[in-house]
């Protein structure tokens, strides 16, 4: 590092105007904030030894972004101000790496551990070994290229030997430096940068950073991530970097890919100092071990501090020391033999409940959701349970800073199923529901046990969540349009209520990001072939309360047109057989309310028309009785399960004497068996197909 760069101790931060300076002395203020900057950066993210403070590293960095907007041609891809984001790509470039990228044997048994000890030391003349302990990161694993000392790209992980680049998102994170720094001293570990250095690092969000952002997730409406390394993996995968920036990310480096030029570091010990010195950051966990006690010792230690540290890691990575003997060892075809990752077991259900907070669905309901420290329950990674609402929070006694037991209802809705009791430790404030929505801020209204957001069509979160919800699959199944490109089209102002999607052009798609003219004339396409749906699809599409798919087919049966359910008064519709005094409230109220019939009027001038059902297109299957087993190539079960529906049949979940059919896909259960001896007639999916045909025809 230059001494004469006047920005790196005590900088003046008061400049001349821009505009007075001369190319030439722009360019060389610029190069010096730049250099100044990284090293600074390294100080504070690497080191943690920072020199400045952090209102002087500002004005640096806010003098460089005028310097860079006066001259652009003093702009360069790697400077410090491309932290901010650049313009979105149309889609994620593929890159080979310059190293493969591999993975690792793991195992969570002690015994796997030492047989690769074992194996080791056979396998290298008995010398006396050396280990490199380091923490196993629950992150995103991506290869950092550098040319010269300076940032070139970096690619995700991909199949380890290509992978897509990711270059402007990993620019945006602070602890990754944009240029290296080269040492002078002594001892041949010490020295310039190679040439061409590519680097492998893990991309990391904090805990506390991915529960702010769930938590603004969810309060938008939007679905969580489910654990931080999905949480990081989403991010560094935008197509914007705009998006990325100011996010809680983080990079750790842990070995070298590949490297032309510069001395080769002859342990993985030393190379992890040598990272240290050119700025790239490694983790303080790290440790050297000579025998198996010892990496046991660690990976104890490292488990009892495990939900103390700030970011998820799940296990102990032992690496050979010696990089004459890895070479030797080599590797497999997908992971080293001089590397094994002891894993610790899976999380129990207890974990910790961090924040309540509130979520407003499609039909204005506010429920209570728990932030949790993410757990394995089930093999499945749960990071958010409801809370169903106000009283049931109350019931269950819990606050943020609880211990919690989390379960899967019906194994699959995360659920609290009670508070874990333990000694000491502080505990959050009682919960209560807000007075104002917290995605609109209307005043909020209770209904009973639940609270309700009146704002309807006019809250963001219902807004999109109703769009979604119509678009879905089981309603109106227009393809493309899921949850991100509907909360694109809200943002730009294009869509707030259902008719708008049908007055979209192909040029106002083709305008969104991430779209061009092919995608946004296909997504057009599907919004205008979905104008005549099935009666029943589109009355669960409309998202009436309490009005599920069977429900909705129910309707549909019962009255054969939307006009003829519009006006249907309450009493008639508590008449029909599973349509009780809620449903029918909620129906009756829903075709009374003035906004609504609004949107189904507009809906009808689009030409939006449901198909009315004749006396056979009613009832073909009607009095029949469906069970279903095994897994259908062409639909889901709840797909299947609606079709029988639609045509007066009933589904249920098992075989009895009632049973007309038993519909079998690959790897039937026990129902099949029960069938045959009951003599219930068995259909394969093409059978079932068949009698779809003829209850259409």
């Amino acid at each position: 590092m230059a001494d004469e760069n006047p920005f790196l101790r005590d900088p003046k931060t008061r400049f001349r105007k821009a505009d007075s300076l001369s190319k030439e002395e722009a360019r060389e203020q610029a190069a010096a904030l730049r250099e100044a900057l990284e090293h600074h950066n390294t100080l504070y993210y690497v080191r943690s030894s920072p020199e400045i403070s952090d209102k002087a590293y500002d004005a640096l960095f806010l003098r460089l972004q005028e310097l860079e907007e006066a001259y652009p041609e003093l702009q360069d891809p790697s400077s410090p101000t491309r932290r901010v984001g650049a313009p979105p790509v149309d889609s994620l470039e593929k890159v080979e790496h310059l190293g493969t990228m591999l993975s690792l044997s793991s195992a969570e048994e002690k015994g796997k551990v030492r047989e690769f000890v074992r194996f080791v030391r056979d396998n290298t003349d008995g010398e006396r070994l050396e280990w490199v302990l380091e923490p196993k990161l629950d992150g995103f694993s991506v290869e950092i290229v550098y040319e010269d000392g300076v940032f070139r790209r970096g690619s995700t992980r991909g199949d380890g030997r290509t992978g897509e680049d990711i270059s402007e998102n990993l620019k945006t994170v602070r602890t990754l430096p944009l240029r290296l720094q080269s040492v002078e001293g002594e001892g041949t570990d010490v020295g310039a940068v190679p040439r061409l250095l590519a680097v492998r690092g893990e991309v990391l969000m904090s805990r506390d950073g991915f529960r702010r952002l769930n938590r603004d997730r969810v309060e938008r409406g939007e679905e969580p991530f489910a654990n931080p390394r999905n949480a990081a993996a989403g991010m560094m995968r935008q197509l914007d970097s705009r998006k990325v920036a100011g996010k809680p990310l983080e990079i750790f480096f842990y070995e070298i890919l590949d490297r032309e030029g510069g001395q080769e570091p002859t342990s993985h010990w030393k190379m992890l100092e040598r990272f240290g010195e050119w700025g790239l950051r490694t983790n303080p966990l790290n440790r050297k071990a000579s025998s198996l006690d010892e990496i046991e010792e660690y990976r104890e230690e490292l488990a009892g501090k495990r939900d103390e540290l700030e970011y998820e890691i799940d296990g102990v990575v032992i690496k050979l020391d010696d990089r004459r003997l890895r070479e030797e060892l080599g590797t497999r075809q997908r992971s080293p033999r001089w590397a094994f990752a002891w894993k610790f077991p899976p999380k129990k259900e207890v974990t910790t409940l961090q924040e309540i907070v509130v979520q407003v669905g499609r039909t204005g309901i506010l429920t209570p959701v728990a932030l949790l420290d993410p757990v394995e329950v089930g093999g499945v990674t749960v990071s958010r349970a409801t809370l169903h609402n106000e009283e049931e929070v109350e019931r269950k006694g819990v606050r943020p800073g609880d211990k919690v037991r989390v379960m899967r209802a019906g194994d699959v809705i995360p659920e609290i199923a009670e508070r874990v009791e333990k000694a000491g430790g502080n505990r959050g404030k009682e919960f209560s529901m807000p007075s104002e929505c917290p995605a609109c801020g209307a005043k909020v209204i209770r209904e009973g046990a639940y609270v309700r957001c009146p704002a309807g069509l006019t809250c963001p979160a219902q807004q999109v969540g109703r769009i979604v919800h119509y678009a879905s699959r089981d309603a109106m199944d227009i393809q493309t349009l899921g949850e991100k490109n509907v909360r694109k089209l809200a943002e730009k102002g294009l869509v707030e209520t259902l008719p708008d999607l049908y007055e979209l052009s192909v040029q106002d798609l083709e305008d969104l990001e991430g779209f061009a003219e092919k995608s946004a004339r296909k997504l057009h396409e599907a919004i205008q072939g979905s104008k005549r749906p099935p009666l029943d699809r589109f009355l669960y599409a409309l998202g009436i309360r309490h009005v599920g798919e069977h429900v909705a087919a129910v309707l549909a049966r019962s009255f054969g047109s939307l006009e003829r359910l519009q006006e249907a008064g309450r009493e008639e519709l508590e008449g029909i057989d599973e349509i009780g005094p809620e449903i029918a409230e909620a129906v009756h109220a829903f075709f009374r309310e003035k906004e609504n019939r609004e949107i189904l009027q507009r809906l009808e001038r689009a030409g939006v028309r449901p198909r009315e059902l004749t006396r056979r297109q009613e009832q073909p299957l009607e009095g029949l009785t469906f069970v279903f087993t095994g897994r259908l190539e062409g639909y889901t079960r709840e797909e299947a399960q609606s079709a029988v529906e639609r045509m007066g049949a009933r589904a249920t979940s098992g075989v009895s004497g009632n049973t007309d059919y038993l519909v079998v896909g690959e790897d039937p259960g026990s129902k099949l068996d029960e069938a045959k001896e009951r003599g219930v007639e068995i259909l394969d999916e093409k059978a079932f197909e068949r009698l779809l045909r003829r209850g259409e025809g």
